[in-house]
């Protein structure tokens, strides 16, 4: 369900997503994701949010955050990508518009959801098939909450909040691929 413009106040968490348009790629090249990723990070500074889980991929992303101050956290989307967007544009000698509609939105208000996101989003690499072990996709804060090296965009507090329910974050992640594959073996079956 979207959240109301109200709903965004400081303190609470959001999954804020979306996806190119006519599936298209919102990011062909390690330069556009690190392009992106600069401008994002630089606006932080001026519309304080704490990324809880974060996901780049070649057309579409997750974000998982906390608003920390009073401007509304979508505002940092907003900012980021618009001149993302020209860029692109110009780059690939395209025109219109790169998203396939409004920014997605959810107010995360459950701990068990936290986790389960968290998961979620970190996962999709393996999900696409873009890599076998996720220390090897470099657009996400994977290596952060697996405590496997240093990530963008990590922030330990909330990998410390969590500790008991993701104390071996890699052995999380291998029970949610072997959960996803039994769920799309046990679909097949009843299909």
């Amino acid at each position: 369900m979207r959240c109301k413009q109200e709903e965004f106040v400081k303190d609470e968490f959001f999954h804020i997503y979306n996806r190119a348009v006519n599936q298209e790629l919102l990011f062909n090249e390690n330069e556009d994701y690190e392009y992106f990723l600069s401008r994002f990070e630089n606006k932080l500074t001026e519309i304080p949010a704490s990324i809880v889980a974060f996901c780049l991929m070649p057309n579409h992303f997750h974000f998982f955050l906390r608003q920390d101050g009073n401007i509304p956290v979508f505002k940092l989307f907003d900012s980021s990508f618009r001149p993302y967007v020209l860029h692109f544009n110009s780059k690939y000698k395209r025109k219109g518009t790169l998203f396939q509609g409004p920014l997605q939105h959810i107010r995360v208000k459950s701990n068990n959801y936290f986790v389960q996101l968290c998961k979620y989003i970190h996962f999709n690499p393996i999900k696409a098939g873009l890599v076998k072990d996720l220390v090897d996709w470099k657009y996400s804060n994977y290596l952060g909450w697996s405590g496997k090296g240093k990530s963008r965009l990590f922030f330990p507090e909330f990998k410390e909040i969590f500790a008991d329910e993701l104390e071996n974050y890699e052995q999380t992640i291998r029970e949610y691929e072997e959960y996803i594959e039994e769920k799309e073996f046990n679909k097949l079956l009843f299909e």
